[in-house]
């Protein structure tokens, strides 16, 4: 039996590049993106275990689909609107931002556009540190991999991602050639698994969580910071030392980048939202006055 339900946001969704975002992070086996549909499949745990919940994503709201039972529904839904901050107050961002000359005209254009995050905390760090210095889908290739490997059947044919416990046991050569990464790379994910099985949740006091972070061997500032966007949903966060994200700011330096970001407080996770963006998704299809697109750019 299917059940179904709509999340209302809070205000509007820029659904084009949240549904972008999503695939672009997709895990192979784990996630089945839809962009066509709008739409985005994976599991998602409760307490009752894992469920395969199917997102389709609109201007107003999310219409979920889920085979999981009645009591698990109100668990569910609180992951995905924190998953996909559909509670944010975006008019106060946009107040706060207008005036500015570089995310005035961003915030204008998109919006509708939130700070989406990660459902699974342990899955959003093993991916954040297969990210480390190599595109977006060649961290999805690995995390697939990852998940074949270690991973377990779950419902709708859907894989549930490796868990802190097993990645930490593998032996380690068996896991860095499972996966395709360096020795080094592998070394890190099992450190963050070992951290993760020694009590690490992602969850509290976001200074003592970042300082967790930093003496896992393999993390540094960058792969911090994101994570304090992404799973800790610390709105003011900022990772100025993304490369993407300081070119969309004109190549400042990271000094320079944390300085700029300044003028941006409490709202800088924001600002890396709009920047990312602009840097990542094609810019909305102009109109001309017979009602016809012109210049669609290419996907």
């Amino acid at each position: 039996m299917t059940a179904r339900f709509f999340l209302a946001a809070n205000g509007v969704i820029e659904a084009g590049p949240m549904v972008s975002l999503l695939a672009n992070h997709f895990i192979p086996g784990c996630e089945v993106p839809d962009r066509q549909g709008m739409s985005h499949t994976r599991l998602l745990g409760s307490a009752g275990g894992h469920h395969a919940v199917t997102l389709t994503i609109g201007a107003l709201g999310v219409d979920v689909d889920t085979s999981a039972p009645v009591e698990d529904l109100p668990s569910l839904a609180a992951t995905i609107r924190r998953w996909l901050d559909l509670d944010a107050d975006l008019e106060a961002v946009a107040r706060a931002f207008e005036p500015d000359t570089l995310l005035g005209p961003l915030v204008s254009r998109r919006p509708g556009l939130r700070a989406v995050g990660y459902p699974e905390p342990f899955e959003a760090a093993i991916m954040t540190v297969l990210g480390q210095q190599v595109s977006v889908t060649a961290a999805g290739t690995f995390a697939g991999r990852l998940a074949a490997a270690y991973g377990t059947p779950g419902p709708a044919g859907l894989t549930i991602f490796p868990t802190p416990e097993v990645l930490a046991a593998a032996p380690s050569e068996e896991l860095r050639s499972a996966v395709g990464v360096t020795g080094t790379r592998g070394a890190t994910v099992q450190h963050v698994a070992r951290a993760f099985s020694d009590g690490l949740t992602l969850t509290g006091d976001h200074t003592a969580v970042r300082a967790d972070l930093l003496a896992i061997p393999g993390i540094g500032q960058w792969s911090a910071d994101y994570l304090a966007v992404r799973v800790l949903g610390d709105r003011d966060a900022f990772t100025p030392g993304d490369l993407v994200l300081r070119r969309a700011m004109g190549n400042p330096s990271i000094r320079e980048a944390e300085a700029i970001a300044e003028r941006w407080r409490p709202h800088r996770a924001y600002a890396l939202f709009h920047l990312w963006t602009e840097a990542t998704y094609p810019p909305r299809t102009p109109v001309n006055r017979s009602g016809k697109k012109r210049g669609a750019p290419a996907r």
